[in-house]
C-alpha cells in the first residue's frame, strides 16, 4: 500500500490563503462596528461584507483585474458572509472584549496591503504606484465601513495609531523584498510590518504631526 506524500502549497495557494484570511478578518471588523452600532442581521451582513471586499475591489480595479475577484470567485464573499454571520451570533461577547475590534482591522489591513502591493507589482507598477496600490486595498474597506456607520474615517485623524502609514510602510517593504524573496515571503514579511508599526503606534512610540491653525486649542 503506497503512502500518500505531503506536497506544499503552490504560491498560489498560499496567496489565495492570505486573502481568505484577510477577508474574514475584515468581514469581523465591519460586523462587529454594526453589532455595536445596533444595526439588524441584514445591515451588519452588508457592512461586514462591504468592509471586507472593498479593499480587494480596490486593489482590482486599480491593477486591470475587472471584474473584481469577489465576483469571479464566490468563496470570497462566501467567507465575509461567514465572518459576518460570527460577529452577528456571538457580537455580545466579542463586543466586551476592548481589542477585538482592532485586532481584527489590523489583520486585514496587514494582509489586504501586502496582496495589493504583489497585485500592483506584477501590474507593472513603479514603487510609488505599489506603495499607493498597497496602501488603498489596506484602507479601502475600512473607510468604507467607516462612512456607511456614520462614522469619520480613522485614517484621516487619528495620528497616535498609524493606519495608512502602516498601510504605505508594508507595501514599501514587499516592493523592496519582491526581488530578493519569494512573493509569498515578501507579502508576509509587509504584512508583519504592518502589524508591527501598527502595535508601535497604539503603545504611543510614535505619532504623526498634526497642523494647527493660530488661536486653535492643542
Amino acid at each position: 500500500m503506497h503512502e500518500l506524500a505531503w506536497t506544499p502549497p503552490t504560491l498560489q495557494e498560499g496567496l489565495r490563503v492570505l486573502d481568505l484570511i484577510g477577508i474574514l478578518a475584515f468581514a469581523l471588523s465591519g460586523a462587529l462596528l454594526a453589532v455595536r452600532k445596533r444595526f439588524d442581521l441584514f445591515g451588519v451582513l452588508v457592512l461586514g461584507c462591504v468592509t471586507a471586499v472593498g479593499g480587494g475591489a480596490v486593489r482590482d480595479t486599480l491593477t486591470g483585474q475587472t471584474p473584481p475577484l469577489f465576483l469571479r470567485d464566490e468563496i470570497y464573499l462566501w467567507t465575509a458572509l461567514l465572518g459576518s454571520g460570527l460577529a452577528f451570533g456571538f457580537g455580545e461577547r466579542l463586543a466586551r472584549f476592548e481589542r477585538t475590534l482592532s485586532v481584527f482591522d489590523s489583520l486585514g489591513l496587514a494582509l489586504f496591503a501586502a496582496s495589493g502591493a504583489i497585485g500592483a507589482i506584477n501590474f507593472g507598477l513603479g514603487p510609488l504606484g505599489v506603495i499607493f496600490v498597497g496602501m488603498l486595498s489596506g484602507v479601502g474597506g475600512g473607510i468604507i465601513r467607516d462612512l456607511i456607520a456614520n462614522e469619520v474615517p480613522e485614517v484621516m485623524y487619528r495620528r497616535d495609531q498609524l493606519y495608512a502609514t502602516a498601510a504605505a510602510a508594508g507595501a514599501a517593504t514587499v516592493w523592496l523584498l519582491f526581488s530578493h524573496l519569494p512573493p509569498f515571503q515578501a507579502q508576509l514579511s509587509g504584512a508583519a510590518l504592518v502589524l508591527l508599526v501598527r502595535w508601535i503606534s497604539r503603545r504611543g512610540w510614535v505619532r504623526l504631526p498634526v497642523r494647527r491653525l493660530p488661536g486653535e486649542r492643542a
